[in-house]
């Protein structure tokens, strides 16, 4: 069994001008990694094909936030959303995540391709990290998993409702 990567307190950043490109199938397995991503999460391209995206989850991330992503994609609708990353050796890294459904000729959904770009620190540090915070915060408060993403899901949808936009304004508000 593969070890379990610790995270730590080590944060990686990458140029403003690269962009990190990956392509998944309908399950999420890796099927394109681009030399940027090998990169700056330290895994090989080789080892990124067919592993699972969630290889470089950090568990600073509320379940909710990739619900609502999954949601969104379910839909056929592309999605943006700020997403904390943990490279091979438990470093963390930011990015700015935009995820699209990718078509075949006929108009199904083949899998999915996301371009993550350097986000503003500044949203990160006063906006994302608190709002994440808290929605971690209520996941940990329930006894039951599936409650707790309830919960933060809910909490989420909250948040967006209290801004008066949707949750494609709220993002590029920030």
């Amino acid at each position: 069994m593969k070890p379990r990567v610790q995270p730590t307190s080590e944060e990686v950043t990458f140029l403003s001008d690269e962009i990190i490109v990956s392509k998944t199938d309908l399950k999420g397995r890796i099927t394109y990694a681009n030399a940027t991503f090998s990169k700056i999460c330290g895994y090989s391209r080789a080892e990124l094909m067919n592993a699972p995206h969630s290889i470089i989850r950090h568990p600073d991330m509320p379940r909710c936030v990739f619900k609502l992503l999954w949601d969104q994609l379910g839909e056929e609708r592309e999605i943006f959303a700020y997403v904390k990353n943990m490279t091979r050796n438990g470093a963390f890294y930011w990015v700015f995540a935009h995820v699209t459904p990718s078509f075949d000729n006929n108009g199904s959904v083949i899998g999915y391709h996301s371009s993550r770009r350097l986000p503003d620190r500044g949203v990160v540090r006063e906006v994302i990290e608190p709002l994440y915070g808290a929605l971690l915060q209520t996941e940990a408060s329930y006894a039951s998993p599936k409650d707790g993403l309830a919960a933060s899901f809910a909490q989420l949808v909250n948040v967006v409702k209290s801004k008066a936009v949707s949750y494609d304004e709220l993002i590029f508000s920030l």
